[in-house]
């Protein structure tokens, strides 16, 4: 009969289940062989006492599934046949005479299996003391998996805080890089108008005959700072940005001054 359980939530966490899984049955006495571990299947043979038998573990879902299969206990065989030999039935065969005509092969099959029959109340105990020593391992492999599901757990909540932790640092950051943007877009908009008043007054000082040549150049020179502002800005470069526009304005300003 197999015994099956599930490692609740923790297949993301699969070879350390399977790792811790093993290392808490050997702790426990078990004997583990016949390792074949895998990245999503692992099978291996088993041995508890006198109990042996296959456990495979896999991934299933969201959940890590154990299968354990026991085998038979040789001692359920053995009792078996003592009984049957009680009983006479090997006795036949070996005591008897054999015809010419008669298939040994056969004749031994029979008789075992009748001996087998005969012994089935023998049998019948070996099977109840070996099922008694199978529930103790299944309780020890289930009470296993418990145990690893609840370390895993623990860490499986402690990554999820740890992921939802920086999740909300993004967000923060995000929302802190889009209120900067947001100010120095808004002082870009401040000295672009300033700019455009400046050139108002030097159209209207060139027109009334002043010299504005050097106050043009800071003008021009203020457009193109204001230009390199907004590139860096793109480019969530704010440090350029806060830069050139701090130099943009002081174009303005010696342009304004200079008339």
């Amino acid at each position: 009969m197999p015994f099956i359980y599930f490692g609740q939530g923790v297949a993301t966490l699969y070879k350390d289940f399977v790792e811790r899984l093993m290392s808490q049955l050997a702790l426990q006495g078990t004997e583990i062989t016949n390792k074949k571990i895998g990245a999503e299947k692992s099978h291996m043979d088993v041995k508890y006492i006198d109990e042996r038998g296959k456990m495979y573990i896999a991934i299933d879902g969201e959940n890590v599934k154990v299968v354990y299969e026991v085998q038979r206990d040789r001692k359920e065989v053995k009792r078996g046949l003592r009984g049957a030999i009680a009983g006479g039935g090997i006795g036949g065969i070996l005591g008897g005479v054999l015809r010419k005509s008669d298939d040994v092969k056969d004749r031994v099959v029979d008789t075992v299996s009748g001996a087998m029959a005969g012994g089935a109340y023998e049998a019948y105990e070996g099977y109840e003391e070996s099922k008694e020593d199978r529930t103790k391992f299944a309780q020890e492999l289930a009470d296993a998996v418990k145990d690893v599901e609840d370390q895993l757990q623990y860490i499986v909540r402690g990554q999820k805080a740890a992921r939802e932790s920086l999740r909300e640092k993004a967000r923060a950051k995000m929302d802190a890089e889009a209120e900067r943007s947001e100010r120095i877009m808004l002082e870009i908009e401040e000295v672009f108008a300033d700019i455009l008043s400046v050139k108002e007054e030097v159209e209207l000082a060139e027109f009334e005959g002043t010299d504005v040549k050097k106050s043009k150049v800071r003008v021009d020179r203020a457009e193109k700072l204001l230009k390199d502002a907004r590139e860096a800005l793109e480019k969530h470069d704010y440090m350029v940005a806060k830069g050139k526009l701090r130099a943009a304005k002081t174009m303005v300003e010696q342009a304004r001054d200079l008339l």
